[in-house]
């Protein structure tokens, strides 16, 4: 049960620092505690941890513009951010993670606003059918607390105020399969800032309301959180593997095979080659949310017989969940 309230707002635009505070504050929480914090980036475009930068990104016309790219922990879509988005975090111990409490914070923080927000679909939030807000969320497999005895979860997502509506539709490259299953001809034709409902609205005004919503929401005073210099010499520390090469650009070697499609857990490409008739590498790019899973997904893959009947049979002998393993099945049939 949550009993304690903390705070924390960055105090940088750097991508690769605030996406390592996130990940450095999962180890700081301990029983009890939920984690709310607050930050930006400047000019980056955010992308899930199993998307392929190369697909999702103009990765020329970002660097031109002076922009940079980032990959986060979580699952989900490519972002675009600038400093007309405000950024949010919900940190706690895995049992305390609570999907529609943590989502109503965003909302109540809106209506404070005079704004009727909407959840939408699997991870989205809209006002007047337009989508502002976006979220991801992650669950750790290993004891990260501060006591070292608990899982730790996050919740996080974007709540745009006065995002460049042209950046953004210039550096995401939006697969036409997902603008097809949301019946619009652009991302930008999707998604609405705050201003386009309430014209004087501004981040630092969210902020504020953001941390007003989450203390009633929840019942309980709301600390704000301090760090330490041996905490922030930690995360400068971890913000070096978020900007590392190896961590942004993962390997994208061409392979014989690729298909791809939209599933209720993300859409996805799937590449294969195979030898003797049985997969002998593959790579999947997705922007489902269970990201530990989809990472683990190609190693199960290998070794499998792509001929002959029962394949969705065999994928899910292999460890993967029935509905992937009969969505992987088609692809590897097409």
């Amino acid at each position: 049960m949550i009993d304690s309230l903390l705070l924390i707002s960055s105090d940088a635009f750097d991508p690769y620092r605030n996406l390592a505070l996130e990940e450095y504050l999962l180890g700081k929480l301990v029983p009890g505690t939920c984690i709310l914090y607050l930050w930006q980036n400047e000019n980056t475009v955010v992308i899930g941890r199993n998307q392929s930068a190369l697909e999702e990104c103009n990765l020329q016309a970002l660097a031109k513009d002076g922009g940079r790219l980032a990959r986060r922990l979580s699952g989900g879509g490519a972002v675009y951010h600038d400093l007309g988005n405000q950024n949010f975090t919900f940190l706690m111990p895995s049992k305390d993670f609570d999907k529609a409490r943590q989502t109503e914070v965003i909302c109540t923080a809106m209506r404070l606003l005079e704004l009727d927000a909407q959840v939408s679909g699997r991870n989205d939030l809209t006002i007047e059918d337009r989508k502002f807000s976006g979220h991801a969320y992650y669950h750790s497999r290993t004891k990260l607390g501060a006591k070292g005895d608990i899982t730790c979860s996050y919740h996080h997502g974007t709540v745009m105020v006065s995002v460049d509506g042209n950046a953004l539709g210039r550096y995401l490259n939006v697969n036409p399969l997902k603008l097809q299953a949301k019946g619009v001809k652009s991302v930008k034709s999707r998604v609405a800032n705050l201003v386009d409902f309430r014209p004087e609205t501004k981040c630092a005004e969210v902020r504020d309301v953001l941390a007003q919503a989450f203390g009633s929401v929840y019942g309980l005073p709301v600390t704000p959180l301090v760090l330490s210099d041996d905490d922030r010499a930690a995360v400068d520390q971890l913000a070096a593997h978020y900007a590392s090469k190896e961590w942004l650009l993962r390997d994208e070697e061409p392979l014989d095979s690729s298909a791809q499609g939209r599933f209720a857990w993300g859409t996805s490409r799937l590449d294969w080659s195979c030898t003797d008739g049985c997969i002998a590498k593959a790579a999947l790019w997705s922007d489902g949310l269970d990201a530990d899973l989809l990472e683990e997904l190609p190693r199960k893959l290998e070794g499998i017989a792509v001929t002959g009947p029962g394949l969705g049979q065999r994928l899910c002998e292999a460890g993967i969940p029935g509905e992937i393993a009969a969505d992987l099945a088609s692809l590897l049939q097409e």
